[in-house]
């Protein structure tokens, strides 16, 4: 990792919050319609995920450039933890003292979207160490104790970060889909979808700590990794699910969802890059950090089709414009995963 693509690895993520915030506060503040309030409002959330992905990337890149001080330790976490809870807060407020439809269903969005922020400034709070885990890798047998590892009451407070933002964003959903109104039906099946991105982070967060801790094993080596494709897989298939008997209300949440799956398997490329280079040699480890560009592409292609839908029917364009942030967040995921190569390459 040389400074100046350290310097680039840092911007991307920036670039991106920026791009969502602003994009967010053009659609926000045009209001027009319904349509430009929810996908406004979830826009700008989504530049937490940027912030805290960022603390994540500048976490990482400090230690790899030997420039991670006692400062940057606490700084970054509190950053990215900051942006999540804001977010949170925001949400919790538009959905409890909107006084409109759009303002409860896009508060119910904001407020999942700060749990997924916390979650990822989970990782960088997890990362602090993160040059033990090649170090670990290489100098360490499975099971042997590292002098320098996270307490056991630290390393299980880390874990469960993001295991109970999940069980909030899924019993919140179940509570919201229960309610059987329209409003709460697109609010609770785009929870569902959120809720799986939190558990996919589960599985980011566990590689990371599991290998710090050097408790990873051969047996879990992929255990993660099926994991989280299979929270991708489930995002996807619901989305396609809830549209096939077609219906005004179920587009904006299936192709939201659709999103979140692809999100998803960017994060699954993070997981799988820790796992293929965990004590041994991985000659195509330098070709995974093309699955977020793969999945950014195909959420802004999907965006592009669904702009051209929604001049013919307006229920596509609140996923339209989403779409455009759920994409600039897979890219971010890919400075994260190129990060990530840079630093355990061998």
């Amino acid at each position: 990792m040389n400074y100046k693509m350290s310097i680039l690895f840092r911007i991307i993520p920036l670039a991106m919050g920026v791009i969502c915030l602003a994009f967010g506060m053009y659609v926000r503040t045009m209001s027009i319609g319904s349509g430009y309030i929810i996908a406004g409002n979830v826009l700008i959330a989504l530049t937490a995920i940027c912030i805290a992905l960022f603390s994540t990337a500048a976490t990482i890149i400090r230690q790899l450039i030997n420039k991670f001080s006692r400062a940057d330790r606490i700084v970054l976490p509190i950053l990215g933890y900051t942006a999540g809870v804001i977010t949170c807060l925001c949400g919790i407020y538009l959905f409890i003292f909107g006084k409109t439809t759009d303002d409860i269903v896009s508060g119910n969005v904001v407020f999942g979207v700060g749990l997924i922020a916390c979650c990822v400034a989970t990782v960088a709070i997890s990362s602090a160490k993160f040059t033990m885990i090649p170090q670990n890798s290489e100098n360490l047998t499975y099971k042997d104790v590292p002098s320098n590892r996270y307490s056991n009451s630290r390393y299980y407070a880390y874990f469960s970060v993001p295991i109970v933002a999940t069980a909030i964003a899924l019993i919140y959903a179940s509570v919201l889909i229960g309610r059987n109104t329209p409003p709460d039906f697109v609010a609770g099946h785009v929870m569902v979808g959120l809720g799986l991105v939190c558990a996919s982070l589960i599985a980011l967060v566990g590689t990371v700590l599991r290998q710090i801790q050097n408790k990873f094993g051969k047996k879990e080596r992929w255990i993660w990794s099926v994991f989280v494709g299979i929270m991708g897989s489930i995002c996807i298939i619901w989305g396609i699910a809830i549209m096939i008997p077609y219906s005004a209300a179920a587009v904006a949440p299936g192709f939201v969802l659709i999103g979140l799956g692809m999100i998803c398997y960017s994060i699954s490329s993070k997981v799988i890059l820790l796992a293929s280079v965990w004590r041994r040699n991985e000659p195509l480890a330098n070709r995974i950090p093309l699955i977020p560009i793969v999945t950014a592409l195909t959420c802004l292609f999907l965006s592009a089709f669904l702009f051209e839908t929604s001049y013919l029917n307006s229920n596509f364009f609140v996923p339209s414009h989403i779409m455009v942030g759920l994409g600039a967040v897979c890219f971010t995921l890919f400075a994260i995963v190129s990060i990530l190569e840079s630093g355990t390459s061998k």
